[in-house]
């Protein structure tokens, strides 16, 4: 499964691979695996990234087009 999400947050944050790698303490290659789909990522990236970005895990996985968890 690709994450054009993934990219497209980092993308919008004005961050680069290495610097979001860091912040999961993983490495930019690992990094790219997840956003292009080779690798599985971890739910624990997937919560940082979620909780760092402000999104929801929902949405980050394209499960939903809501960026927030509830939408009033």
């Amino acid at each position: 499964m690709y994450f054009q999400r993934l990219r497209d947050l980092r993308e919008d944050h004005d961050l680069n691979q290495t610097a979001v790698a860091k912040m999961l303490h993983t490495s930019q290659t690992v990094y790219s695996r997840y956003e292009r789909g080779y690798q599985t990522i971890p739910v624990e990236h997937l919560l940082i990234l979620a909780d760092y970005y402000d999104v929801s895990v929902d949405y980050i996985l394209g499960r939903t087009n809501n960026m927030k968890i509830n939408q009033d």
